[in-house]
């Protein structure tokens, strides 16, 4: 099926996308300490910080490992509470740690569970984390890689729909706004391989701040006809997490 669209406008123009990266992904997502309720920022506290440097070591490690070719720990600094469609999940994506593990291929995501320095990934997360959810996925559309060598705000956008194929097609419609009214020049959708709640997962990365961002975004009456209204037509959802690098 092809997704409805509404109140199109020719200057969103579907982006260019290039050859997605044909690595694997193991995206962990846990609820440490997350915001609730109407407050979307996560707390502070001594226990997600001894958690975020105990993840950093473990993913080191597993850095080492000749099937990993990334092993990134991030920490939330902001998850609004659902919106329009996503308001329908039980539990929603407001996770305040994630750490993305880029494995050489899909096929290499199983051998990696499997090891030594992933096990002690998981057991860190387990000793703190109230949930954890996994979600072992591959690249589909990829506009470009994102850069994870360097600070900045990441976005780990959490896809919820009645159907992931429509969901994925009206995400070629979208991704033309968000890159003129936000500049954004990087992303990858992670399409889950096995069992996941989500559509897909959409990653990204901007060079600017949290408020910059709201502006740019919350601002545009286009933002609430074009982006919320086709998401709302279409059932769609999102549940965006903002983070930084640990």
């Amino acid at each position: 099926m092809e997704p409805t669209i509404v109140n199109a406008k020719p200057r969103y123009r579907p982006a260019t996308l290039v050859e997605p990266p044909g690595l694997g992904y193991l995206l962990l997502s846990a609820d440490i300490e997350p915001p609730s309720g109407p407050r979307p920022f996560p707390s502070r506290s001594t226990t997600r910080t001894s958690l975020l440097n105990r993840l950093k070591s473990a993913a080191a490690d597993l850095a080492l490992l000749d099937a990993v070719e990334r092993a990134t720990v991030y920490r939330t600094v902001l998850a609004p509470p659902p919106s329009g469609y996503a308001r329908k999940v039980e539990r929603p994506a407001r996770y305040d740690v994630q750490v993305l593990v880029e494995t050489g291929s899909p096929d290499e995501i199983t051998a990696v569970e499997a090891t030594e320095p992933y096990t002690q990934l998981r057991k860190e997360f387990d000793t703190d984390a109230s949930r954890v959810d996994v979600m072992r996925a591959r690249c589909v559309k990829c506009i470009a890689d994102v850069d994870k060598s360097r600070p900045g705000l990441f976005l780990f956008n959490y896809f919820v729909a009645d159907d992931a194929g429509v969901a994925l097609k009206l995400w070629d419609h979208l991704t033309g706004w968000f890159m003129t009214e936000t500049g954004i020049d990087n992303s990858t959708v992670l399409q889950p391989t096995g069992d996941s709640q989500y559509a897909f997962v959409n990653h990204a990365r901007w060079d600017y701040g949290v408020p910059r961002l709201w502006l740019r975004m919350f601002t545009k009456p286009s933002f609430w006809s074009f982006v919320q209204k086709n998401m709302n037509e279409n059932r769609t959802g999102s549940m965006p997490t903002l983070c930084r690098l640990a």
